[in-house]
């Protein structure tokens, strides 16, 4: 690994020799390597420039929209460009319109010289893009979103604002709690690329704190196959480009803030200044509310969280060909976890009144990513890149341990985590004629430590004895005694850590003469070192990607994986028609949140007595995937783009969670096995009015035996619906603004045929149609809106032990009907369920120039929908949707 790491430092030192040497032409670079610009000048007949020309950047599908006028020397700039074909109108006072197409799909800068012709008497202009503006020609399935759209977007999770409108505005994306969402049918399988820096490990709000929403322009979401430079999780791609202060010649900004439901309130403020060579934006934003997590219980019970926010982006340019780009920010989150009735009005074993359940959760996310870039002549340039990303997550039980004991919780359990994910990267793009092509590596090292504590707090988990006894007995021996018999499943060394036995454990554990928790630690470093090549082809109606990745990736287990990557994507011009095929092969690497844990958990006896365990190391998978799509335009007011998905992945990955606590582990089972399709439509903006329909049926077939992790284990049988499998789900937004200083309207219809639910009773074939409910609690049962034969259940009072399942129904779950269940064909499911929300605003309440003040209504969950995210799933639990939401806010923009 060693000499690989110094062949990638050579082949980075090479790069920059290269480019040090290369030509010195006028050109401007550009920050980071993930991005593009456009540098143009506008002159007239004869030549000279003309200053103060008016010209748009526009791309009606993403929303992006900006301008700038020109210099005296003609020349405009549009820095920090997302890759994506732009419409250009340039116009000045007395001369004709002009309007430009520019592809924008490097960071090599695009130069566009612009001549005027002088105006005819009379003559005016109505600009409109061409509809074949409206349309790519990409081999690969991707969605474009700017900022123009998702500060109108009502997003539901305030405190993972990215996660949600991921789901929103993406498809093939089905929602899940706690900002978690399962991307084109696999779980945490996705990857943030945040001004090209990786970001592969989880991002939702249980796990880690993403980028603050105030910090994004723009993202490019890919759903299709990747090309060579995308490694590791690649069900999904997003590529995040940050805002920046370049081109603020005066400091512009805001203050926003806002008040809602359940005692939520944010506060907000960005500033953004960017003299010639030099560019800063600033970020701060906090939160507190009442619901930071997404509870077992559709009432709101020790729920509160807070984040702060912190995120600044710098931008310097020492010479025309040269720029530096830093990026840093600081995240901090405090929160409950939420409770269920089962954590209130609590007594011990003999009956006395304890504390509620009271768990909290802290993480804390540091980064700094510097990186540069060098234009080496007018069809290259190379890029470097650092970056330093740490995560640190502590779970805290409750101070009373016994607090902590619920049906589904037999520990008492504390975790302190954390990841330093640090590496470098570099890439060179050169552009010529028809080829684009990208050579690159990066190298990563990712430093886990895990300590973790375990107590028992279930009298029952390991009794000496075979019926409930006194606590004061703790050793088989006395339950003749006692009136009992000896259990002979006792383990004695797992009386050291049960809390609910009397102190006099002398006899048990030896020299220690009081239960303790058990203490797990661990760590290892994680390295993964990669190259890519890759070159997409644009030649007549054709376009052809091309590419070859190689992953090294060195952890607890060893993998190397040579990736191919190809696309082709055709254009019939007559009918404004794309037709796209893409493969991609690709090595998955394992989770490292808990991996050390789930890894090697096995090799300590009580972590195996307490938690059912696959002793094995974690291998990467490697999957082959296939798409097969079409994108298509009607006229100029809609574009339809859509895949068909095939993927197959040989040791696919999952999470299993201990209990009802925040710690899950990483799980391996055999195979899996991911086909669907994705749909979606776009109304470009027409007379004020657009709007998007996204559309999609993805079944996740996982394929036993489990062959790693910790967690319920699976020997053998047949393959089975995981719960990232959803039958259908569609996005439908509207939004409407007739000019700038209108009020706007926006809303959303979210519609989810239901995720599977393991935990949901049924009566199987040899069941004689009589649904066992005592695998349930009372609570449990009052979660899924049980009913038996007109008797609902409630959170203290459960149904009778059996139900006919003719009388057995739920408003929330689906139960097949006796014989019918299926675990591949028809597994239980969550009922289906219709969200509403709505936004009503506006951006200039005062119609100032300069400084403008703003207000905005949003409601989500607007018909205050009863209904449930899941129930009982092995990676979350069960967790409720939003309950109606008001919120409202006000700004100040300058």
């Amino acid at each position: 690994m060693r000499t690989l790491a110094l062949r990638l430092s050579v082949f980075i030192v090479a790069m920059i020799l290269l480019a040090s040497a290369g030509l010195q032409l006028p050109l401007f670079a550009q920050s980071g390597g993930s991005n593009g610009s456009i540098q143009g000048t506008v002159a007239d007949p004869s030549g000279g420039a003309i200053t103060g020309a008016k010209v748009v950047l526009r791309n009606t599908i993403s929303g992006l929209n900006r301008t700038v006028t020109t210099g005296p020397d003609g020349a405009y700039q549009f820095p920090n460009i997302p890759f994506n074909p732009y419409h250009v109108t340039i116009s000045a006072p007395g001369f004709s319109t002009r309007d430009i197409h520019v592809d924008i799909r490097s960071s090599v800068p695009s130069i566009v010289a612009t001549t005027l012709t002088i105006a005819a008497a009379g003559e005016s202009v109505t600009v409109e893009a061409p509809s074949g503006d409206l349309i790519e020609n990409s081999p690969t399935l991707h969605t474009d979103i700017d900022r123009e759209l998702f500060t109108k977007l009502p997003l539901e999770s305030q405190s993972s604002s990215v996660s949600s409108l991921l789901t929103l505005a993406s498809p093939g994306v089905a929602a899940d709690s706690n900002g978690l969402f399962h991307g084109l049918g696999d779980h945490a399988e996705n990857a943030f690329y945040v001004d090209g820096q990786p970001v592969t490990d989880q991002q939702s709000k249980v796990f880690s704190n993403q980028i603050p929403l105030s910090a994004i322009q723009s993202l490019e979401v890919i759903s299709g196959a990747p090309s060579a430079e995308y490694g590791e999780k690649t069900s999904l791609v997003a590529n995040i480009t940050t805002r920046s202060g370049q081109g603020a010649l005066t400091p512009r900004g805001e203050i926003v803030a806002s008040y809602g439901s359940f005692g939520s309130s944010t506060i907000s403020g960005d500033l953004a200044y960017g003299p010639k060579k030099f560019g800063n934006f600033l970020a701060a934003d906090g939160l507190q509310t009442g619901r930071f997590l997404d509870p077992a219980e559709f009432a709101v019970m020790h729920d509160k969280g807070n984040v702060a926010n912190l995120f600044d982006r710098v931008d310097f340019q020492p010479t025309q060909n040269d720029s530096l780009h830093v990026n840093g920010s600081y995240t901090r989150s405090w929160f409950q976890n939420p409770n269920a009735y089962e954590n209130e009005n609590l007594t011990d074993q003999t009956g006395a009144a304890i504390p509620n359940t009271d768990q909290r959760s802290k993480i804390q996310t540091v980064d700094i990513a510097p990186s540069i870039t060098h234009v080496v002549n007018d069809h290259s340039d190379i890029s470097v890149g650092l970056w330093m990303r740490r995560d640190g997550f502590n779970y805290y039980p409750s101070p009373n341990p016994l607090s902590d004991f619920t049906p589904l919780q037999q520990e008492t359990v504390s975790q302190t985590r954390s990841l330093l994910n640090t590496g470098v990267r570099s890439d060179f793009n050169w552009v010529h004629g028809v080829n684009n092509v990208k050579i690159g590596g990066t190298y990563q090292q990712t430093l886990l430590n895990e300590k973790f504590g375990l107590g028992i707090v279930d009298p029952g988990l390991n009794n000496p004895c075979t019926t409930a006894v006194s606590p004061s007995v703790n050793n088989p021996a006395q339950c003749v005694a006692a009136g009992s018999t000896p259990n002979p499943d006792f383990q004695a060394f797992l009386g050291c850590y049960d809390l609910t036995r009397s102190p006099s454990l002398a006899d048990l554990c030896n020299p220690a003469s009081v239960a303790t928790n058990y203490i797990f630690t661990g760590h290892t470093d994680v390295k993964l070192l990669s190259f890519y090549g890759q070159d997409s082809i644009t030649k007549g109606n054709f376009s052809v990607n091309l590419g070859l990745r190689g992953d090294f990736y060195n952890g607890l287990s060893v993998s190397r994986q040579a990736e191919p990557r190809a696309g082709l994507s055709y254009n019939i011009k007559p009918t404004s028609t794309v037709l796209r095929l893409s493969y991609a092969r690709s090595l998955e690497t394992p989770f490292n949140e808990n991996l050390i844990l789930s890894s090697q958990g096995c090799n300590s006896a009580v972590i195996a007595a307490i938690v059912p365990c696959v002793p094995a190391s974690f291998n990467p998978g490697f999957r082959n995937e296939f798409h097969a799509g079409f994108e298509q335009t009607a006229g100029k007011h809609l574009v339809v783009t859509a895949d068909y998905i095939w993927k197959y992945t040989h040791n696919g990955y999952d999470f299993s969670i201990l209990g009802a606590t925040p710690i899950t582990f990483p799980i391996e089972w055999h195979n899996s096995k991911i086909t669907g399709f994705v749909l979606r439509a776009t109304v470009p903006q027409t007379h004020g009015f657009s709007g998007f329909v996204n559309m999609s049926s993805v079944a996740a077939r996982f394929f036993p035996p489990q062959i790693g992790g910790l967690g319920t284990t699976e020997a053998g049988g047949s393959p089975f619906r995981i719960d990232h499998d959803e039958k259908f789900n569609q996005t439908t937004h509207l939004q409407y603004q007739r000019t700038p200083n209108s009020p706007f309207f926006s809303f959303n219809w979210r519609y989810d045929s239901g995720l599977v639910a393991d935990g949901v009773p049924f009566a199987g074939p040899n069941d004689n149609g009589i649904v066992d409910l005592t695998g349930l609690s009372p609570d449990e049962q009052f979660q899924a809106g049980l009913v038996c034969n007109g008797v609902k259940a409630t959170p203290t009072k459960g149904l009778p032990a059996t139900c006919l399942s003719t009388q057995l129904t739920s408003n929330l779950v689906s139960i097949p009907a006796a014989g019918t269940e299926n675990d591949d064909h028809n597994p239980p499911r969550i009922k289906p369920r219709s969200l509403f929300d709505l936004s009503l605003g506006q951006d200039n309440l005062f119609h100032g120039t300069k400084q403008k003040f703003s207000a905005q209504l949003t409601v989500i969950n607007l018909t205050n929908k009863y209904a449930l995210y899941n129930f009982l799933s092995t990676f979350s639990g069960t967790h409720y949707v939003t309950p109606r939401a008001l919120t409202g806010e006000i700004g100040y923009h300058f």
